[in-house]
């Protein structure tokens, strides 16, 4: 019989047990696809006692993931406890350090820490794969590596945060306002320990950092991806946007440009009947495009128990056949720094405003606009019972920086109350 594959895994919550749960029901057929058994040797979680619900009485226990990740009967840790440092990573140091092959779901410690891991695991001749740090059970990064290898990529794009799309869907088919949807994602328990990792972009915008290193042969750079969450995103914009036959989503998009690497992760209005504008509840999309493929569409759950325990046993049924790539689809070494540029493509814009309803407001506003270089495409007043007037504008394409600099000039209006939301349109 041929030897098997022996695990260790670090992390029993969610995705932990899933994972338990998949070796444990379906031994024979990892067997027979892996030319080889799968086994788990030993655990490690924060609390031995628990009732996770699955049997780890024939598995060895370990308080130290550390001690977990070097232990002689491993062969690759799988590292389930999330956190950027802490136990995660010295323990996935420990392991790599040790010539173990190591299989994650941390997306925050690659974002983070991806380049030095890289290069320490090849050094070593280690593995580092992360199938399910990024859109859960969507196999995002096996077809950047493998089915789109021969592609120069042009751009990476897409809905990456289960919890974001969950809040920005039930609010419109509720017509619930944000705060009211935010308490029920956190009493159902989607929203992170720290809610601001996913409400403010964070988490998708470690994924999308990750996925255009692969992309874009460059070193892993979250630092320079451009962030904005969806917590300004009112009941009334998605009403308006659906008025338009839009829908509002926080989109990720990377590209090459001749300036450098853009990466944003932005809350924009897609066309209502795009592949991305009829995503529902906690569904994510990643959309690739390359020079050859053309666009690639991948549709699925972004997250929960079985989608992402399945992401983390296609990693391990890899290493299982012997398959051995590179941490990026390349070697660590030859990832280029990439130089960060702020996105300038023109797009068409949304803003949402409030007036003194006095006369001669609207032409202010248009003349702050033109000012700018900004054309009017549309423009509509919504129905009020006091002294101030509700205004939706959609802009022809524009820049970034043009709007920018009409958003600064609103204030000197003397008739914009508040600060105005400007929401990009993305056309696919």
């Amino acid at each position: 019989m041929s030897t098997p594959l022996r695990l260790g895994l670090a992390g029993l919550g969610t995705v932990g047990t899933g994972v338990v749960k998949i070796i444990q029901n379906h031994a024979g057929l990892l067997a027979a696809r892996a030319g080889r058994p799968v086994e788990i040797s030993a655990v490690s979680a924060r609390t031995r006692g628990k009732n996770r619900g699955v049997d780890l009485s024939g598995y060895g226990w370990e308080d130290d993931p550390v001690a977990l990740a070097t232990r002689d009967d491993v062969d690759v840790f799988v590292e389930l406890m999330g956190g950027a440092d802490g136990p995660a990573k010295a323990a996935t140091e420990a392991a790599i350090a040790a010539g173990k092959d190591v299989v994650t779901a941390n997306k925050a410690m690659l974002a983070t820490h991806g380049q030095a891991l890289a290069e320490a695991a090849e050094a070593r001749g280690a593995l580092i794969r992360f199938e399910a740090a990024v859109a859960g059970g969507i196999p995002g990064v096996k077809a950047l590596t493998e089915g789109l290898a021969g592609n120069r990529m042009l751009r990476v794009m897409g809905v990456m945060n289960g919890t974001c799309n969950y809040i920005l869907t039930r609010m419109e088919n509720a017509g619930l306002p944000y705060d009211e949807v935010f308490e029920e994602a956190s009493a159902l328990g989607y929203l992170e320990a720290d809610p601001t990792l996913d409400v403010g972009g964070i988490d998708a915008g470690h994924k999308l950092a990750l996925l255009a290193s692969i992309a874009f042969g460059t070193r892993v750079a979250f630092d320079h991806v451009e962030l904005e969450g969806i917590e300004r995103i009112s009941i009334d914009d998605i009403r308006h946007a659906a008025d338009m036959g839009f829908r509002i989503k926080l989109l990720g998009v990377a590209q090459m440009t001749g300036r450098g690497l853009e990466q944003r992760m932005s809350p924009c209005l897609v066309p209502a009947g795009s592949p991305l504008g009829q995503l529902e509840n906690a569904t994510n999309m990643v959309v690739l495009e390359g020079d050859a493929s053309g666009q690639i569409v991948l549709r699925g759950a972004g997250a929960g128990e079985g989608p992402t325990a399945s992401a983390v046993m296609s990693d391990v049924l890899d290493i299982a056949r012997g398959i051995r790539l590179s941490t990026f689809g390349q070697p660590a070494a030859t990832l280029a720094a990439p130089i960060p540029a702020r996105a300038t493509a023109a797009a068409p814009y949304y803003l949402r405003m409030v007036l003194q309803d006095n006369p001669g407001a609207l032409a202010k506003v248009a003349t702050v606009l033109g000012e700018a270089g900004i054309s009017i495409d549309r423009m509509r007043q919504y129905d009020h019972a006091d002294t101030t007037a509700p205004v939706l504008i959609v802009t022809h394409k524009t820049t970034r920086d043009a709007l920018d600099h009409a958003m600064g000039g609103f204030a000197a209006t003397g008739v914009v109350v508040g600060h105005p939301v400007a929401i990009r349109i993305e056309t696919l």
